[in-house]
Formats: structure tokens, sequence, C-alpha cells
């Protein structure tokens, strides 16, 4: 029977359990495990998760639990697990309670110091990242955009300077006026459309925000929700780099400081990472 490690109350356990964002066979055995040892299923999506279920001979009972729903069926939910039930969350596809009302859930859970376990797995956020070929020690998760105009200009326009990779999930509807929106107010960033990841019909478009309007434009077909990631903001263009150029070739002039050295001191005057600096450096002394 499944157990929390953590729990000494004599609650449940709520497990956030990970399903696949399309291909069956990107569940884990702890998550096929999980969901035939506890009591109850609370799924945003029944129907998709019964197919699953079904797929893995997994006979648990399960209830709804979406943005409709979710403030009369976390009460009961709770009231379950204070009772002793073990309760597994899954969302429409991926990581539950990202994006997802399966945070409200967790949330209430948490206040009630109910365990909550995670049973990780798949992600949709993830998935593009790790192929993307943008930076992936650092970035920021948007989700989905508020649908008001207004806010959605707000959000883009704080986050114009933001130097982390940007992961928005959109609507396939919805899509081709979020790449206008970024194009306007971001410029033509490099930018990676992830579509029907897992599935047959997987496609990943790159390019510039220009080059991915231009293909939906053209009639890309797009199903399901999509994943965008777009690179964020290079601050280089915050720099005057030709001055930079001309304080290096000047110090190196004046002073006996080597390579290294040159590019620490002039680092530190102009408040610029030493990245930049050495870039450029290393171009001058390669007569680039």
């Amino acid at each position: 029977m499944v157990h929390a490690d953590s729990n000494t109350s004599n609650s449940g356990t709520l497990f956030v359990v990970a399903t696949p964002i399309g291909n069956l066979e990107d569940i884990t055995l702890r998550a096929i495990r999980t969901l035939k040892d506890v009591n109850l299923i609370a799924a945003e999506d029944t129907r998709r998760t019964r197919k699953i279920l079904a797929h893995f001979k997994i006979d648990t009972p399960i209830v709804s639990f979406h943005d409709h729903n979710k403030e009369s069926r976390a009460s009961d939910l709770i009231r379950n697990l204070k009772k002793g039930a073990h309760i597994a969350l899954v969302t429409d596809a991926g990581t539950p309670s990202v994006s997802d009302p399966g945070f409200y859930l967790v949330r209430a859970a948490v206040s009630e110091s109910i365990p909550v376990v995670p049973i990780p797995g798949v992600s949709a956020i993830t998935a593009a990242l790790s192929i993307s070929d943008l930076p992936t020690d650092s970035f920021t998760f948007i989700g989905f955009l508020p649908r008001k105009p207004k806010k959605r200009r707000e959000l883009l326009e704080g986050l114009k300077a933001e130097p982390r990779t940007l992961i928005f999930y959109e609507s396939p509807y919805r899509m081709l006026t979020l790449l206008h929106e970024l194009f306007e107010v971001m410029g033509d960033r490099k930018a990676i459309l992830a579509r029907e990841m897992t599935k047959l019909h997987e496609e990943i478009v790159r390019g510039r925000l220009s080059v991915l309007m231009e293909r939906l434009e053209d009639g890309l077909p797009l199903k399901g929700e999509c994943t965008l990631l777009i690179e964020g903001h290079d601050r280089r263009d915050d720099w005057d780099i030709d001055s930079i150029r001309e304080d290096f070739l000047r110090l190196r002039k004046k002073t006996d400081l080597s390579f290294s050295e040159l590019v620490n001191v002039l680092a530190r005057l102009r408040g610029v990472p030493r990245r930049v600096v050495y870039e450029e450096a290393l171009k001058i002394k390669e007569g680039v």
C-alpha cells in the first residue's frame, strides 16, 4: 500500500502524480503503482485519465477536479484525506499544479498539514526546454498569459528586459496572436514552438519569431496546447561595446597587466559582466 515516510499523523497522503503528455510509454512504474494503490484519483479530465487507467488496467475510483469545481471538490477531498484516505492528483497531461487547478488542492492540503508527495514524471516545460538549444541554466516559466489584451501587453512589457529564457503555454487558437504580440514588444527574437510533443506528429519549429509567424500564416496546423520558448533579452545591447573595446586597447598600452587581469579590471571599472569584456577582448587579441 502507498505510504509517505514523513506522515506521522493519521491522515492520508496526497500524491501529485505526473502522467504522459502524449505517449503512454512515458509514464513511470512508480506512477502506475501509486495510481493502483491509492483509494481515489482526482483528475482534471476524467475522460482522458480513464484512457490511461484502462491502458494500464487500473480500476481505482476517479472523481473530477477542475477549475469549475475546485472549491467544493477540494473540501470533499481534504475531508477524505483527514479520515486517512490516500488520494492521487493528476492533471489533463503532464505534471499537476503547474498552470493547473491542482495547485488549489495542494495548497489546501499543505494548510491542513496533510502530507503531499510528488510522483515526478513528464513535464511539457522541461521536455521542450531540453531540446530548445536556448540557455537552460536559468529560465522563467510564464505559463498562460491573461486573456485581456491590456493585461497581456503589460505583462509582456514587464518581461522585455528579462535575460532568462522565457517559456509560455498557449492555446493553438491564440498562438499566432501571441507571436505577433511578442514580436511587437520584444523584437524578432529566436524562438522554438513545440507542438504535439511525444506524439506521432510531434514537431519542433525553430526560427525567429518572424519565421514562426510566417509558418502559422501559411497554414501550419496546431493541435492541443503549445509550448513556446523565446530567448531572453541580450543585455549586451545595453552596453557600449565599441567603448569597451577602446578602453581595453587603451589599458593594454598603458599597463603591464596580463590579459586576464586587464579583463578583470575593465569589468570592474565598467560595471559589466566579465564574460562580456572577455569576449570582446578575445576578439581584439585574435584580430577580429
